[in-house]
């Protein structure tokens, strides 16, 4: 599987593209919500409170904030717990894409290994075939 999603990450055609594109868009805030809501949260806990949308390295000795948000103000700032959070919102993103291409790629092969129906005896060959059992039978 892990093999097929990075088939799916590097090799993607358009369509793949274009439905990464479209399904991104549509469900960023839903997908920023389950990062920002659920997820970061959970990893918080885990480690004991830790947030990472605070951690940031000030790349001056202006900055002495304790928050992101004031040390912004105050100068430069490496604001690397945003990076991070944005990094794991785009592998959820990714994820879900690739779950979403995988499955109808899927039901694509589903559709094209059923066997097309037999194309219908053409009436000319009907009329023969009744011709031909009625001779049989005299």
């Amino acid at each position: 599987m892990l093999r097929k999603f990075q088939d799916f990450a590097i090799k993607g055609n358009a369509f793949d593209l274009a439905v990464g594109v479209i399904i991104g868009a549509a469900f960023g805030s839903i997908v920023a919500s389950l990062v920002g809501d659920i997820f970061m949260p959970i990893v918080g806990a885990l480690t004991g409170g830790l947030d990472f949308s605070n951690y940031f390295v000030g790349l001056s000795s202006k900055v002495t904030a304790d928050t992101l948000a004031e040390a912004k103000k105050q100068g430069a700032v490496l604001a690397w717990g945003s990076f991070l959070t944005i990094v794991i919102n785009f592998l959820i993103v990714a994820w879900v894409m690739f779950g979403v291409v995988n499955t109808i790629q899927r039901l694509r092969q589903k559709e094209e290994a059923k066997p097309a129906p037999a194309p219908a005896t053409p009436r000319q060959e009907i009329l023969l075939q009744e011709i031909r059992d009625l001779l049989a039978k005299r």
